[in-house]
């Protein structure tokens, strides 16, 4: 049995109804504009001219929009997470360490709030079905966090538990986090961005379902059952629910530990997690697209990679994933020209696109994909690929307000396969990424 904490944490209430919450987008934006006035006086008395948007963004106000999104959590806190994926090569670097904390864990729910939450999904008495339940959670993220229990029947539980609300919320949240980015001058003015809004509502319910996320834990648990680099927790039906969902706990580390391990060893998880994604997408055509941290862990007992986090699962259609074959056989070929024909069979370029910027594009996905031409292991530790893809990506940024949206499918994609990047860079890796694809046939 695992050792009882003293006592648990006080934690931090999750506002969870409508208004509480608008209220708290009110005073950010309050807090934000108060901000931008005083240093705009500042500045001003010292005979600058200076841009609203330079008053915005400062690291002032992007704190109190962070420490703001995190008390929240739910779909704000998760859209904060997704903005700042990787900000340290994306922000200047006194902003990557305050958008850093929306990477991290959330704070956690007092103890009032978690009995309330099993007394609802599970009844009152709940308390009777088991020998432990620790009310210091394992880990607290931007839907919910996760405790340790041991049923009396001697089930070891890693127990997923939803903030209170966090369903109810989802679109006033996003809307909300939408119009401060406005409002910060993140998005650009001629932007359409009501597709991608859409589509955000609609993950972000998806994800909150965790009766939803406990069928695809399952299915990833078969496709994977006779996979020996891969473990996926088994999901416990008797005690999950929408809001609760529980599975074995599996003792683990987390992945970016391994950075410490031996190259051979920072290849080989590097190298099976690549590969899982182009089955995930050629084999399966059904992709976790979550490539946050968090959700890969390490068992040093056996060595396999721990799964988590299936509530990001996305199904692809044929014809999709067929398109994306053809496109990844275009990049190992090097043939551009084809690249860009398979691209705009996707959907990455609209009528109106300039010849300039779908140069660019192509560019930018050609220069991307070297790894699938290398011919042999690719060295993910070089920071050279990553500086020339800024510097092409820079000279779109004049270009953003007419810059065409690709489908939602290839959205997830790229946020998939860019955080495995990530991922193996942070691994120092060496993969042979052309083989992996090969291999597929």
């Amino acid at each position: 049995m695992p050792s009882r904490p003293p006592h648990p944490p006080r934690g931090l209430p999750v506002p969870s109804g409508r208004l509480s919450r608008l209220v708290r987008f009110g005073g950010m934006a309050g807090g934000v504009a108060g901000g931008a006035l005083l240093d705009g006086a500042r500045r001003l008395a010292r005979g600058e001219r200076p841009r609203l948007g330079d008053l915005l963004l400062t690291p002032g106000n992007v704190r109190k929009v962070t420490d703001r999104l995190a008390e929240m959590r739910g779909a704000a806190m998760k859209l904060g997470q997704l903005l700042s994926m990787d900000a340290g090569d994306v922000l200047p670097p006194e902003l990557a360490e305050i958008m850093g904390r929306l990477r991290a864990d959330a704070e956690p729910m007092p103890k009032a709030q978690v009995q309330a939450v099993l007394d609802r999904e599970w009844g009152r008495g709940w308390e009777a079905r088991f020998d432990y339940f620790s009310f210091r959670p394992l880990a607290a993220a931007s839907i919910g966090q996760v405790h340790r229990a041991m049923t009396a029947d001697g089930r070891d539980l890693a127990v997923k538990l939803q903030y209170p609300g966090i369903r109810q919320s989802i679109d006033s949240d996003v809307d909300n986090v939408a119009t401060l980015l406005r409002l910060l001058q993140l998005v650009p003015a001629g932007l359409d961005t009501g597709p991608l809004l859409a589509q955000a509502k609609r993950q972000l319910h998806e994800e909150a379902d965790y009766v939803r996320e406990a069928t695809f834990l399952r299915r990833f648990g078969e496709l994977l059952a006779e996979d020996p680099a891969f473990l996926v927790p088994t999901v416990h039906a008797d005690l999950t629910t929408s809001d609760v969902l529980a599975m074995a706990y599996v003792p683990s580390r987390p992945i970016e530990d391994l950075a410490q391990a031996g190259q051979a060893e920072r290849d080989r998880v590097a190298t099976r997690l690549i590969d899982l994604a182009f089955r995930e997408l050629f084999r399966f055509r059904l992709m976790q697209t979550d490539p946050n941290l968090a959700n890969y862990r390490f068992d040093p007992e056996s060595g396999r990679i721990v799964l988590l986090d299936f509530g990001a699962t996305r199904a692809f259609p044929e014809e999709f994933a067929a398109r994306y074959r053809r496109l990844a056989e275009a990049a190992v070929a090097g043939d551009a020209a084809r690249a860009e024909a398979e691209m705009t069979a996707i959907g990455y370029f609209a009528g109106d696109t300039s010849p300039e910027i779908r140069a660019t594009i192509i560019d930018i996905y050609m220069k991307g994909t070297e790894a699938l031409r290398g011919g042999g292991r690719y060295d993910f530790a070089d920071t050279r690929l990553l500086d020339d893809l800024r510097e092409r990506a820079e000279s779109l940024a004049a270009n953003r307000a007419v810059l065409p949206l690709p489908p939602v499918d290839a959205l997830f994609l790229q946020r998939k396969f860019g955080g495995l990047y990530l991922l193996a860079r942070r691994l120092r890796a060496r993969v042979d990424v052309g083989a992996l694809l090969a291999h597929l046939g």
